[in-house]
């Protein structure tokens, strides 16, 4: 079941927290939204740890890759957009709809610890 969004357009996708694997995401339920930023805030790091946020949409409970980040592999803010009519910029922005169920997956490459949270902030 998809998460319902607070009655406001920002919310927490990630708490902050350091994590050494691949959270589980939530699946947003977008009834009206255009498009999404997602603000992803790592503040510390041991080792080399690589992650990767991914904007995914979801039909039939098949994900499909929407926005992928580079791989993040230490303290760095990372914005990344989705919304019809952006120039795309690799890694950063696309011009795409936000699809009806959503989310934002964390991949992480090994098992280095990292800190992190991402925030979202909806579109209309």
């Amino acid at each position: 079941m998809p998460a319902e969004f607070p009655l406001h357009n920002d919310f927490t996708v990630y708490s902050s927290v350091a994590r050494t694997a691949t959270p589980t995401a939530t699946v947003y339920d977008n009834p009206a939204h255009l498009g999404v930023v997602a603000l992803i805030h790592c503040t510390a790091s041991a080792a080399t740890p690589s992650v990767v946020f991914t904007v995914q949409g979801e039909i039939g409970g098949v994900y499909y890759d929407i926005l992928a980040s580079a791989a993040v592999t230490g303290a760095a803010d990372v914005v990344l957009r989705v919304y019809p009519g952006l120039v795309a910029v690799a890694n950063l922005a696309i011009s795409h709809p936000l699809p009806r169920r959503w989310r934002v997956l964390a991949t992480h490459a090994d098992a280095d610890s990292i800190t992190y949270n991402v925030e979202a902030c909806l579109l209309a």
